[in-house]
């Protein structure tokens, strides 16, 4: 089972889930749900416990699509799993083949999931601060729309990352942050530069026509229940799944 503190939603056939870092096999430093691959943890323990995460959410863990995630704006349309297949370098993958599942790995930066249940797409994104200023959750959003979705009719679910007040940046950083997006311009609950990624994300999403946005109240790097790179480098890697029926 994942852990209690995961959440999940549904929306009209469509299902949403992120990870908390509870339920799983992995050792210190990646206790215990680690799902993310490329992170130093034991690869069997990564394989088990992304078969438990998909088992508690209902799904088959062969039919979960994940990401080589690298910060940027590429978005993958797919419609069945790798398999044997090299999973290519994108932040942002798109399907409309109901019952397979999409997954974003974070430990900070913000996951993004997304559904049009009507036409039958939804997508997850990585939106770290430079895929944010890249433009990967717009990307995504026009992957689904060329393939029938209205922004009106997407259901938007953004989990579990490090928040405004507590993602410190040099001033520079800020500002070059802040001129591509200004709802990103923050400042740190001690008063120092800071980035928001997840109030960036939700105003693109505004601006895109996409009404339906949900936002998670937790900050990974205060919660001890959730991975943190910031927080502790050598750390393992949350998940959140969208999927239709």
């Amino acid at each position: 089972m994942i852990g209690q503190r995961s959440r999940t939603s549904t929306a009209g056939g469509a299902h949403f889930a992120f990870t908390d870092r509870w339920g799983g096999v992995s050792a210190v430093p990646y206790e215990e749900l680690n799902l993310g691959g490329a992170v130093g943890d034991d690869p069997e323990a990564v394989r088990t416990n992304r078969e438990l995460a998909a088992k508690s959410l209902g799904l088959d863990a062969a039919r979960v699509v994940w990401m080589d995630q690298v910060h940027g704006a590429e978005v993958a349309v797919v419609d069945e799993p790798w398999g044997d297949r090299p999973v290519p370098e994108a932040d942002a993958v798109v399907t409309t083949r109901r019952g397979l599942a999409l997954a974003v790995l974070t430990a900070d930066c913000t996951p993004v999931l997304l559904a049009d249940p009507v036409a039958g797409v939804v997508a997850a994104a990585h939106a770290g601060r430079p895929g944010m200023v890249a433009g990967v959750v717009p990307a995504a959003v026009r992957a689904m729309t060329g393939l029938g979705a209205e922004p009106g009719r997407i259901v938007a679910r953004t989990g579990p990352a490090v928040c405004g007040r507590c993602y410190e940046v040099p001033e520079k950083m800020r500002a070059e942050v802040a001129a591509v997006e200004p709802a990103a311009h923050s400042e740190t609950s001690w008063g120092t530069p800071a980035v928001d990624v997840t109030a960036g994300v939700h105003a693109q999403l505004e601006r895109l026509g996409v009404r339906d946005r949900e936002q998670s109240p937790v900050c990974t790097l205060e919660s001890g229940d959730h991975f943190s790179y910031r927080r502790d480098r050598t750390t393992g890697r949350l998940a959140g799944y969208v999927w239709l029926d």
